[in-house]
């Protein structure tokens, strides 16, 4: 009973958000956009056109996570679930530009296992959310059809987009091994 209680603690607290997201880059777009890396320490908001600009945006919602039930996800792991037991860190990436075509990268400090893509999979994942951050228009959440989302083959840690940007913009959320720089914090 006690192991339970341990894992259902652990999935509800927040750990220190360190340097999970290590940087990114805009390698090419239509824009004068560059990678920014938020800090939910500072409350905001994300989705419904809150930022509209050309910048690639990231922050680290909940680290080392043990699940206690298996997350569906859209991109990564060749079953298309991250199993039971599995300690997670949770990433959310997103353009909320005005319009154009942005490719660029996130790398994390750790090998990406999986990454929700669509509005389903985000919605069934919102319980690794950080609690700072309020999320608006979640309806509204994922990738359209034309965007494009890899983990690098050489470098699985490196989150690839190729986004064509518009009202409302392109979420996912990313989850990660275990996170060593949280465990420093």
């Amino acid at each position: 009973m006690r192991p339970i209680i341990v894992c259902l603690l652990a999935m509800f607290s927040t750990q220190p958000a360190g340097a999970q997201i290590l940087q990114g880059k805009i390698i090419q777009q239509i824009g004068s956009g560059q990678f920014v890396l938020l800090d939910t320490d500072v409350p905001f908001a994300v989705g419904a056109d809150t930022f509209d600009d050309d910048n690639l945006y990231g922050f680290d919602e909940d680290q080392n996570i043990t699940l206690v039930e298996p997350i569906r996800v859209d991109i990564g792991n060749e079953q298309g679930w991250i199993p039971a037991g599995t300690i997670v860190a949770s990433h959310y990436v997103f353009f909320d530009s005005l319009s154009g075509i942005h490719t660029g990268y996130v790398d994390f400090d750790a090998p990406i296992l999986g990454v929700a893509a669509f509005q389903g999979t985000m919605a069934a994942t919102d319980f690794l959310a950080n609690t700072g951050v309020t999320y608006l228009s979640t309806e509204l959440r994922g990738l359209e059809q034309g965007d494009y989302v890899w983990i690098d083959e050489n470098l699985p840690s490196r989150l690839w987009v190729y986004w064509a940007g518009s009202s409302p913009g392109d979420y996912v959320r990313v989850f990660t091994e275990e996170s060593k720089g949280a465990l420093l914090m």
